[in-house]
């Protein structure tokens, strides 16, 4: 059954101060991802924490398909912490790396898949653990310390959690920031694969505006805390929005094999 996020009229702020306003996004369906972008500091990680509950917006947020909801202000950190199924739930991965520790990715993935390391676990989950390092093509660092790895790779481990717990909605804040552009490249390939197969509707932040538009389905553009513009690729990254929400002068292209690119000319 497709499930879709909805998420309308959300607000938010800082004591006085406003972050978020009146944000309604297009529907987030599984199986495809959703690209917010957006200048720094225009709301991009607090819309996903809002999301997520682990900050109290005003506003609805509903999840279709297998269980639906709708919740408003204080209501809403509430419902998303509820009982609620294992294949019903909205995860939230944070730009911030897993620690310095002396347990094995293994051990840390299967630490997310059951919650503690005490006890024997069974075959199946020892099996889905390994199933998981492998789709994300982390054998090699199965039996390594996290304290031995660098920042992209402990980013993947993060990104392993997340996919052991096979979320219904999956938020990723920045997850290429510390990666070069070939594993950028190859974990937005496995993200875009992770919503189609498990499948999940996934939303994600990226500051790289030609990688949004060559992995996201729909991309959402955030600007002084309010949705600017969304739609597919082609309709939301123009040179219109680029000088209105970037305040740069740019050329935006398509090239043979369909792929969008952007030159920027000078800043406004």
């Amino acid at each position: 059954m497709e499930l879709g996020l909805t998420v309308e009229d959300l607000s938010f702020g800082y004591g006085s101060t406003e972050v978020l306003r009146e944000i309604t996004l297009p529907t987030v369906k599984s199986g495809e991802v959703t690209a917010l972008v957006g200048p720094n500091a225009t709301g991009k990680s607090t819309l996903l924490k809002c999301i997520a509950g682990i900050h109290t917006p005003n506003g609805t947020i509903r999840i279709d398909g297998k269980r639906s909801a709708t919740a408003t202000g204080s209501k809403l950190r509430s419902w998303l912490a509820g009982d609620r199924s294992d294949t019903d739930r909205i995860l939230y991965t944070p730009q911030e790396t897993p620690p310095a520790s002396s347990i094995t990715v293994f051990e840390a993935v299967l630490l997310a898949r059951q919650g503690q390391l005490r006890g024997r676990a069974s075959a199946q989950v020892l099996d889905q653990v390994g199933r998981v390092l492998a789709r994300l093509r982390m054998d090699e660092l199965a039996a390594r310390p996290i304290s031995d790895l660098s920042g992209g790779q402990r980013q993947l481990i993060s990104l392993a959690q997340a996919v052991i717990r096979e979320p219904d909605v999956l938020l990723l804040d920045e997850p290429t920031s510390n990666l070069d552009l070939r594993n950028q490249l190859q974990i937005l390939t496995l993200i875009q694969q992770i919503a189609r197969t498990q499948p999940a509707a996934v939303v994600i932040t990226v500051h790289d505006l030609a990688l949004a538009a060559r992995f996201a389905d729909q991309i959402v553009v955030l600007h002084q805390g309010s949705v600017h513009s969304s739609g597919t690729p082609r309709e939301t990254i123009t040179e219109q929005m680029l000088r209105e929400v970037y305040l740069v002068d740019a050329t935006v292209h398509t090239n043979a094999k369909g792929v969008l690119s952007l030159a920027v000319t000078q800043s406004l």
